[in-house]
This record gives C-alpha cells, structure tokens and sequence, in this order.
C-alpha cells in the first residue's frame, strides 16, 4: 500500500459505513488522464429500504464514466454502496444520490449511472442519471460532435442518452 498511502480502506478490514453520508468514496491518480476510456461497475445487488415500508428494494446498479485524473476506489465504492442496506429514500433519490456523488468526487468527463429496479407491486422501475452528453476527443479537438461518433471517435461506442446537465448547460 506504499503507492496509495492516502487509501484508508484497500488492504484493511474496513466495518461496512453507518451510512450513505458517512461513508468514504475514496480516489487513485489515473494512470492514463489524457486517454478517453470507458470504465463500468456493475452491483447486481444493491439492496435499499422503502422508505414507507421499510421493506427492501433490489436494484441492478450500472455506474459508466470516462475518466479525468482520478478513478474510484472500487472496495470504497463497494462500502459505499453497501452503507444504503439500512438507509430509507425511494429508487429515484438513491439512483440520483450515487451519481451526484461519484460526479462530484470525481469529476470525470461524463458519468451516467442507471438503477435497474426489480419489481414490487408488479412495476420494474428503472432510474437513469448522467453528467450530460458524452465529449469527442479526436479530430474534433475535444468539441462535442453533432451527432455521437461524428468525428470518429470512440463516443460512439457509447449508448446514446441525451439530456441537459444537471447544471442545465
């Protein structure tokens, strides 16, 4: 652990968080910061409480993002979302609070996170939130192409989802 000598978690036994806001979302340097590249965690089991029942709700997380300089953690980002176990919101507030919250710690070039919901009551619920639209990275010098992919670059590879930042730019 000499390399990372700020990570507090990887290598240690680590107690799961209390809670959402009390767990550690920690960060490495990105080896490749120049490089446009796609990382996927996938947690086929994220576990949630009503928060009118108190029952729980299964989801199948899917967090993409095109790194900056930092990259996640992934034992911190497993803490983290293990700390909503015993945490009350709805699908739509804990999908939305994951992302917000990786884009904040990471600030990546895009993020987008979807909460595949299992059914309760008969209806699957499935919650999307990104950063805004993916940036092209080749000819275009880093200006967003009119349609994904237009300059060839890799943004094509990327489902398309369009919407406003959530800072509505």
């Amino acid at each position: 652990m000499t390399k990372y000598p700020r990570l507090t978690q990887l290598g240690r036994p680590v107690a799961l968080p209390e809670s959402p806001q009390k767990a550690v979302l920690e960060t490495v340097p990105n080896p490749e910061p120049r490089a446009l590249y796609l990382v996927r965690f996938t947690a086929p089991e994220f576990t949630v409480l009503c928060p009118m029942t108190g029952q729980p709700d299964f989801a199948h997380l899917v967090i993409d993002y095109a790194p900056r300089a930092r990259l996640v953690e992934s034992k911190s980002l497993k803490l983290y979302l293990g700390s909503f176990r015993n945490h009350a919101d709805f699908h739509e507030g804990c999908t939305l609070a994951i992302g917000q919250r990786l884009a904040k710690v990471l600030a990546p070039r895009w993020l987008r996170i979807g909460g595949y919901w299992y059914p309760r009551g008969g209806m699957p619920i499935d919650v999307f939130w990104q950063t805004g639209a993916p940036a092209c990275r080749s000819t275009c010098s880093g200006k967003p192409a009119r349609r994904p992919g237009a300059c060839g670059c890799p943004s094509k590879a990327l489902p398309p989802i369009v919407a406003e930042d959530s800072r509505g730019e």
